[in-house]
């Protein structure tokens, strides 16, 4: 049987006569939606007693990541006909067949002291064969949550062809208090909300935290002495240091370049605001851009050759490309209404942006010479978008109409679809995901 999904979820099968001609199970996204992918996660088996219970907690997290994405639908356990109780035990194919299940995800555990083995197989089920190779990882008991987002992530990649990307964290600011004495400080978690860290205290505002290239530092902006000025933190210890201070000038907005060496900033002095880039050892500047304009929110391209960004220099908000040394720009935002907070794809085929038109705001997307607008997400006020590890996912910040607005985490799917809220411990805002962990 050869099954593909056009669209995010679309399915199509075709049946084939011989099972021995079969082609494996393969899934192509693109913009269409049908349905979901049926697929059943059993209980991975506990291969010594203490295993039990993170036996269940794995295949739970495996099951919740891949449901999560809007691709795959899981059945229900209680319709299972066949019962796993080896991992080497022959899979009944005819049985998980007979409940639709067109992919199967078996695993098995082993607790040893503080070491976990975990052991999967995937298989496409109609076709009757093993997909790729069963994999085995080894890791800490306390780190069982980043063992499930690998064990996802194979499976994600293996029926999809898309890179994987939920082993990854977000960085971002979590917010408490009433909206007029509204705390913040900077907050580390698993993209899917598990794991909350705090990074800083919540005794000065702090702002656009943005992860490095490797994902174990991370530039933010904080008013802590009256001016915001430009910190790098190391997420491991928490130490951080100041990037960015000149007396009299205001810096903001920064992001590393994909080398990790560089950073890139907006610097406010005299009443005019300008794109600077820094050496992030020897802290020498470079001012990229001379406008009598705002100039702000630069990201770097991934090959570290240009840089996009917003600037109302045309006498409203709009996007802009430059050469990662500067010179001159051009606009590519087109549309009606202001843009912002612009970020460039992983892939580098996209640009993500903040779009204000007609009272309501916008997450939307387009390509990188401006073409291809589309506005994934409407609402009261949303803004900041951040790519997942492999350009399929943005995330970004909503906040609720009121008074008493709260903001929260959401993502949305490229292709619009799959719109939801991220799982955080109190309001949330200005998320930066970071790459796959190593």
């Amino acid at each position: 049987m050869i099954l593909r999904i056009y669209g995010l979820v679309c399915l199509v099968l075709w049946s084939v006569a011989s099972q021995a001609q079969a082609e494996p199970l393969r899934i192509e996204i693109t913009d269409a939606v049908i349905e979901p992918l049926p697929i059943a996660v059993p209980d991975f088996i506990a291969e010594n007693a203490a295993a039990g219970p993170l036996a269940r907690d794995i295949a739970r997290v495996v099951a919740e990541d891949l449901t999560g994405t809007g691709l795959f639908r899981e059945l229900d356990r209680g319709a299972f006909i066949s019962q796993l109780s080896t991992f080497a035990a022959p899979v009944q194919f005819a049985d998980w067949k007979a409940i639709n299940a067109q992919a199967l995800i078996v695993g098995a555990i082993t607790l040893q002291g503080e070491q976990i083995t975990v052991k999967f197989r995937l298989y496409d089920v109609f076709a009757g064969q093993e997909m790729g190779k069963g994999l085995q990882l080894v890791g800490t008991r306390t780190g069982w949550r980043r063992m499930a987002h690998k064990v996802a992530d194979q499976v994600y990649t293996r029926l999809t062809g898309e890179a994987p990307y939920f082993d990854s964290r977000v960085v971002y600011v979590s917010e408490t208090g009433p909206k007029d004495d509204r705390k913040k400080r900077l907050a580390i978690m698993d993209y899917d909300g598990a794991n909350t860290q705090f990074l800083t205290d919540s005794r000065s505002i702090v702002l656009a935290p943005r992860f490095s290239p490797t994902g174990d530092r991370v530039l933010y902006t904080s008013y802590e002495t009256g001016f915001p000025k430009i910190y790098v933190l190391d997420v491991a210890s928490v130490n951080r240091r100041v990037l960015q201070s000149r007396a009299g000038t205001m810096s903001f907005a920064p992001r590393f370049a994909p080398d990790g060496q560089t950073v890139v900033f907006s610097l406010e002095s005299g009443g005019n605001t300008d794109i600077y880039v820094t050496d992030v050892n020897t802290g020498a500047e470079r001012r990229l851009t001379f406008a009598p304009s705002i100039e702000t929110a630069p990201s770097f391209s991934p090959d570290g050759r240009q840089i996009v960004f917003e600037s109302d220099r045309s006498g409203s908000q709009q996007l802009y490309v430059m050469s990662a040394t500067g010179g001159e720009a051009r606009r590519i935002s087109t549309g009606p209404g202001r843009y912002g907070t612009p970020v460039w794809s992983p892939r580098g085929d996209l640009v993500a942006f903040t779009k204000q038109s007609k009272g309501r705001f916008h997450i939307g997307i387009m390509r990188t010479d401006g073409s291809g607008e589309k506005l994934l997400t409407a609402s009261f006020l949303e803004e900041g978008p951040t790519w997942s590890p492999n350009g399929r996912v943005i995330m970004f910040t909503r906040e609720t109409q009121g008074a008493a607005g709260q903001s929260s985490l959401y993502s949305v799917d490229i292709s619009g679809r799959n719109l939801k809220r991220v799982r955080t411990e109190g309001g949330a805002s200005d998320p930066s995901w970071s790459p796959l962990q190593r």
